[in-house]
Parts: structure tokens; sequence; C-alpha cells
């Protein structure tokens, strides 16, 4: 009850404040509008219809307005009292900008805006009208996914995969900073696109439906507390340019990898309708070998596997939405997402027993194939209201989603030495459901302060039917108990928070408290088992801000995060493919909690910029995986809540333009981990330093011709049993702009030498084992996009600073 009491006592502050403040804005005389008005016209001086006009603050290039021309080639717009830079485009024309106007209060006529034919894209106005691939800011880095070669004809989990301290693991974990415990949003919400298997659903999510990755590394209060190193979003597109525009990608892959994807937008000054499709067909090989030693008390273990295994994918997904502009300060906003899998899993593997001198003594053939297909459906709804008073806005937001996923496997083994036949059958059905309700209100201060306040309740249910049934030598089919189960789960999190933002001269600083009370609650329903788990945690969080000019910045921040279990850790068996490794989850895991801090360092140059963070994290309770061996000598997996860890680590992110021809980005991140737990009476401390690094270079080589090569690197890792060997490898990819511009054909190699293989060591009392297992080989792509009524931009940045808008 108590904590009910502080939840609401928080809500109720948080909205008295805001309610109070609203008064006192409501008494303040709204700022008069000036008008700001001109005529697009061509270098003969005939007006140019439809142009589109863009309206940026000019101290922090925030997107403040925009409009098209009239059929005269006229436009107008109504601003309030400040300085701004407009840019001023039209097809086959060049984009031109004009800088640092002023507007004191009554209105102003450009005039005539001459704008002159793309015969030649000049190098001046490129260099403008670009955004560069990484824009580094304090509260997250934004990576403009057009920009880099390397993600033409990717999915989502292989961009995100090519994101600087991202990695997805060859198995299709996703982690940051050396951390799985990392929240994945799409536009900036959670969904059951990103519920349960996380991975498997981004590789049939089509990249062409990507604007860009935001990735937060230490968010503020406003952010779920959700995710122990952070959030990963995902900007999904929606183009803000008028009239008729978008963008077609086919993609022509070996091995075999087939994609068409398309999205349109269309605006006008009552409403914005967008929509885009992508569909694949894939066909992935994969390969893995495994050497392992069992030695217990009576007896002992030796054998050699390897596997073939090939993935045969075709999925679709479809998005469709609408803006719809009730007035100048009114906006409704509807969509729907929809995508569709049919997966067919078909993995040979083999077994070769060896006795105590290492000869062969027994050839087991285990032969499986799996078909799958998913859905997940996703409807949203937003209201935002923008006030006279700027940056002044409230916002709600409905989300529902649902999945719905089948896995049905036939199973055959063979053993050579006995003939004994094994035949199994499994079969899991899995669905998730979430509901979203949120709102946030933003209101501006005197002396540029800022006070801000919402809620948000997630609601999500899972279902998870198990079996597996067997029949040896044609005796008929049984189903194993132990693998046989119907489990639920759910989870209800309620959320409010407040915080306050206040700038003094050079220095500002943000203050934001969050709580979230968690109601979760499972259950095994066969054997009436019910494990329930109710808590209430305040999440703190302080960023101090000094600025020494516009060029260099220096932060500190904090926050408190937690790391629920996920789903999958909580199941009791997920797979049965190889029954010499098994894998079990465990009901009883507790969340986990970390104390974040960071100190950074941001500095524009103008040719670029640099940003390096040091970072300190404190966990409790730490999830990690466990390996034993049971009594046949088969390795079982499963996570438990194993100890205390204190992290530390360097980040450098730079990006450089070396001149017109050559540009950089490089990341490097080192950590060191530090941990004291036991299991079963047995100490699992490590102390372990490791780094990661990745590097792009681009050369513009012909004229509209880049060439860019990507090299990653993650350097070998000790575990709490063992190590994983370290990881490498190279991506080569060249583009070139056809069709005066409006299109790109790529051609690209992923993974050049193959390398790109996870090898890893167990060493425990009971067990040696060393593995190599790579989930897709090296792979060529070549891919066509075609942009319908735009061009390719190319060049730098706006000048000064990269990204230089939100602190916060």
């Amino acid at each position: 009850m108590n904590k009910f009491l502080i939840l609401g006592l928080l809500a109720l502050i948080s909205h008295s404040q805001l309610f109070a403040q609203r008064k006192q804005g409501n008494r303040q005389r709204p700022t008069e509008k000036s008008t700001l008005s001109g005529t697009v016209v061509n270098k003969e001086g005939i007006p140019i219809p439809f142009a589109n006009i863009a309206v940026y603050r000019q101290r922090d290039s925030i997107l403040i307005s925009g409009t098209a021309s009239d059929e005269e080639g006229v436009f107008s717009i109504k601003l309030r009292p400040s300085r701004y830079f407009i840019t001023f485009s039209f097809l086959s024309y060049q984009t031109k900008t004009h800088d640092n106007i002023a507007l004191t209060g009554s209105s102003l006529d450009l005039g005539n805006i001459s704008l002159s034919s793309k015969v030649e894209l000049l190098e001046e106005v490129e260099i403008l009208a670009e955004r560069s691939q990484m824009e580094l800011k304090f509260d997250k880095r934004v990576f403009n996914i057009d920009k880099d070669l390397a993600n033409a004809g990717s999915n989502a989990a292989e961009i995100l995969d090519n994101i600087p301290s991202v990695q997805v693991d060859v198995e299709g974990n996703i982690s940051l900073r050396g951390s799985e415990n990392v929240r994945v949003l799409i536009d900036g919400k959670p969904s059951t696109i990103t519920g349960t298997s996380t991975a498997d659903v981004l590789r049939q999510f089509q990249g062409s439906m990507i604007e860009k990755i935001e990735v937060i590394t230490n968010p503020s209060a406003r952010y779920d507390a959700e995710g122990e190193v952070g959030i990963i979003n995902i900007v999904l597109k929606k183009n803000k340019r008028s009239g008729l525009n978008g963008g077609i990608e086919t993609v022509l892959g070996h091995p075999d990898n087939y994609r068409l994807s398309f999205n349109l937008n269309y605006r006008t000054k009552k409403y914005n309708l967008f929509t885009s499709y992508g569909v694949s067909y894939r066909n992935s090989p994969g390969s893995s070998s495994n050497y392992q030693e069992f030695n217990g008390q009576d007896t002992s273990f030796i054998f050699e596997s390897e596997s073939e295994r090939r993935r045969k994918s075709i999925g679709q997904n479809i998005r469709l939405g609408s803006d719809i502009f009730l007035n100048n300060y009114n906006t409704i906003t509807v969509s729907g997402l929809y995508s569709f899998s049919d997966q067919e899993n078909i993995s040979n593997l083999e077994y070769r027993d060896l006795n105590s001198s290492k000869e062969l003594f027994q050839k087991v053939v285990r032969k499986d194939k799996e078909d799958e297909s998913g859905e997940n459906i996703q409807a949203s709804f937003n209201y935002t209201k923008t006030f006279k008073q700027e940056d002044r806005k409230f916002t709600t937001d409905l989300q529902w989603s649902e999945s719905n996923d089948l896995e049905e496997s036939d199973i055959q083994q063979n053993n050579g030495r006995t003939l004994d036949k094994l035949l199994q059958q499994s079969s899991n059905i899995e669905a998730n459901r979430t509901i979203l309700i949120q709102s946030d209100y933003v209101h501006p201060l005197k002396n540029d302060r800022q006070i801000e306040g919402g809620f948000r309740s997630t609601l999500r249910t899972l279902e998870n039917v198990y079996s597996v049934k067997e029949s040896e030598n044609g005796s008929p089919f049984a189903i194993l108990s132990l693998f046989n189960n119907d489990f639920e789960y759910d989870e209800n999190i309620y959320a409010a928070y407040v915080q306050f933002a206040n700038e003094i001269n050079k220095f500002s600083y943000q203050l934001g408290l969050r709580g979230e009370y968690s109601d979760i609650s499972s259950s095994l329903r066969l054997t009436n088992e019910v494990f329930k788990q109710e808590y209430f945690n305040l999440f703190p969080s302080l960023f101090l801000t000094y600025k020494f000019d516009k060029t260099k910045q220096l932060q500190l921040s904090y926050s408190r995060r937690i790391n629920r279990p996920r789903f999958r850790y909580l199941l009791p068996f997920q797979t049965f493919s190889d029954n010499r490794n098994l894998w079990r989850g465990n009901p009883n895991l507790k969340p986990e909690y970390t104390d974040s801090y960071e100190i950074g360092f941001l500095r524009y140059f103008e040719k670029g910029s640099f940003f390096t963070s040091l970072y300190y994290r404190h966990r409790n309770q730490v999830i990690d995986r466990i390996v034993t061996a049971n009594e046949n000598g088969a390795t079982v997996r499963f996570p438990v809540n194993l100890a205390v860890e204190n992290n530390v680590g360097l980040e450098l992110n730079s990006s450089y333009k070396f001149s017109k021809k050559i540009s950089l980005n490089a990341n490097f991140n080192f950590y060191r981990a530090i941990r004291e737990g036991e299991y079963e009476g047995q100490k699992l401390d490590f102390d372990v330093f490791t780094w990661n690094s990745r590097t792009s270079l681009k050369i513009k080589v012909l004229p509209k011709v880049d060439f860019q090569t990507s090299f990653r690197y993650r350097a070998a890792q000790e575990s709490t049993q063992g190590k994983t060997k370290a990881l490498y490898n190279l991506d080569l990819s060249a583009g070139k702009d056809v069709l005066k511009g409006k299109g790109t054909v790529v051609a690209s190699v992923r993974d050049v030498f193959n390398t790109r293989k996870r090898r890893s060591i167990v060493d425990t009392d009971q067990i040696y084992s060393e593995s190599e297992f790579q989930w897709r080989a090296r792979q060529f792509l070549l891919t066509f996009s075609y942009r319908i009524n735009q061009k390719k931009k190319r060049g730098g940045n706006r000048g000064k600073e990269e990204g230089s808008g939100d602190n916060f």
C-alpha cells in the first residue's frame, strides 16, 4: 500500500507543479508573430510552384516551420521574432540557403529567391545540404543510416551491428558497450517487435524503413529505467518535405538474399500521409563445430560435433499512417505496422563419440527440420499540442501491439553403431501482447528554465506453450514430461516522472526523478507453479553541463537503471534441436540494478567532431549464464542472479572530413569488469580487460563514386567459466550515383575474409569445451535505390556544429 502512495504522491507533485506553471504561463502575453514572405523563381525569373521552404532556428539548427510556395511561387510564414536560416529546394534545382535572417516584430519580404538548375552539383551547395553519418550530442549519438554505404541492402539487425559500440553477435544477441542489457525501442516506445526474440524480428525488418538510430548511454528520467547500459532507439522514416517524395530499393545478394522495398510520403498543409512496404527472401548458410570433454565422479565423455545449418525465410512488412494538422498548434498522428515471416530452418548435426584414447567408437547423426511462422501487428495514436509560447508542448500516446510465433520441428537421430533410430517432434507457440499509455508535458519558464513531467503505463502479457514428443525404434510417440509446459508471463509497469532544467550563463543542469511500480507474475500452468514479484523503485538522474564556447562542452551525468529478466530467461525450456547442448530458463530470476556515472567531453571542429566519455557502472544481482553438465555429459546452460560487478570504461568517437573526398568515422571502447560471485559453493570471480573498435573510411574516388571500407575488431574477453576469443571482420562497399542523382547503385562485400565467427572456451571442474559458430557466411550484395522527387545530398554538414541542438 505504501508503494502505491509513494507513486501516487510523485505523480501528484509532478502534475500539481505542471498545473501551477501552466497557470503562470497562461498569464504571459503571447508574442506577436511576424510574417516572412517572398517568391521563389528560376534564373529566368519564372515562378517555381510548390518549392519546399524550411525554416531553422539560427542558434541550434532546430527545424521550426516549413511550407511550400503556391502556384505563383509565393510563400508566407508566420514566425516569432528571432534569428533564422531558411533553405529553398525543389527537384532539379540547387538548394539555396538564406542565413542569419533577423525578425524583430515587423513583417519581412525577401523578394525574389532565385534557384539555379542542378546541371552540376556545386561543391559549396552540397556541403551546406548534408547531414553527417554520425552526429554527436551529449545525451545521445545519432547515426544517419543513409550516409553509411555499409547499410545498403541491410536489414535492421545488420544496421544495428554497424553502429559503433553496438554489437549483434552470431546468435543475434544485441549488446551495447559490452553488455546485453540494453533496451531497444521503435520511435521511442517499446513494442512487441522488440519484445521477445528481438534479433529474429529485426532480421525481417527492412533497413530502408529506418531513418536513423539513436544511442543513449545514460538516459534521463524522461526515459524508461529499463536497460542497464542504456537505450537504442530505432527511428522510422517520415519525410517532412511538401508534396510527394520517397524512395524504392532493390537488393540482389549471394548467398540468396533478395529484397524489394519502398517508402512514400505525401505532405500538404492539412495532412501528411506516409507508407512503406518491404518483402525479402533469404537462404543463409551457417555452421558450427564443438569439442567437449566431461569428467564426472564415475564416468567421462568425449565427443566432437559439426553442424551445417541453412535458414530460408520470406518476410513482409508494411507501415501506413497519417499526420492530421488540425491547426497550427494541434496535430493527430495515427499509424499501423504489420510484419509477417515464414521460415524453414534445416540443421544437420553429426556427433563423433571418442573413447579415453580419443579414438572414434560411435557416430550419431541428428537432422532437424523446423518450420517457423510469425506475425507482428502494431497500432499507434499520438496527439501533440504546441503553444504560442516557444518549446511548450503536450503529447499523449496510445499504442497496442501483438505478436504470434509458431515453431514446429521434426527431428531424426540415427546411431551408426547401435542402429537405434530416434524420432522427436517439438512444438513452441508464443504470443505477446503489449498496451502502452503515455502522456508528457514540457513547460518553459523564465530565464532559460524548464519543467517537464509525465506518466507511462505498459501492460504486457506473454504466453508460451512448449512440448516435445519422442518415438524410439518405431514405438508410439510419447510426451517427454521434462519438456512439456504451458507458461504465462504478465508484466505491468506504472511510471511517473518529473524533471527540471536550468541554464545559467555557460552552465546548465537537469534534475530528474522517476518512480516505477512493477507488478510481475508468471505461472507454469500444467504444474500449477506461480511466481510473483512486486516492487517499487525510484530512479534519480542528474546532468551537469558546462559550455566553454559553441565548440566545446563538458558534461557529468548520473542515472539509476533496472534490468528486468528477459522473457526467454524465465522460460523453463527454449530449444531442443541439439540434445547435448540444452538451455533452460529460471522463473525465480530477480531484476538487476545499476548505478551509472559518466563524464564526457564534446568538441566540434570545422571539419568534424570528437567525443570522449569515461563511464563507471556498479551492478547488483547481476544475471549471468551458468554452464553445468547432466549425468549424460550434455551441457546445460541457465541464468542465475550471480554477483556484484563494477565496470569502468573509456569510449572515444570521432568524425572527421580530411577533404571534400575523404572522411573518417572511428569508435573505440575499452572497459574493465570486476565481478565477485559464487554458485553452489563455486567461486566465479573474474577481472577482465577488453576492448572493441570500428573504423569506417569513405573516399570519393571518381565523380559521384564513393568507396568505403569498414573494419571491426572485438578483443578476447574472459567470462565466469571461460572466455570468448577475438573476432574481427572487414566490409567493402562502392557506390555510384546514377540517373542524374536520383538513383544510387552500391556493390558491397560483407565479411570479406569470412572471419565473423564466435569462438569460445568453457573450462570448469567438470567440463572443457571449445566451440566455433558462424551464423552467416560472407555475402555479396548489389543494391539499387531510386529517390522519388528527391536528389542525393552530398558533402558535409551545415558548417559549424553537428547536432548542436538538444543538450538533454
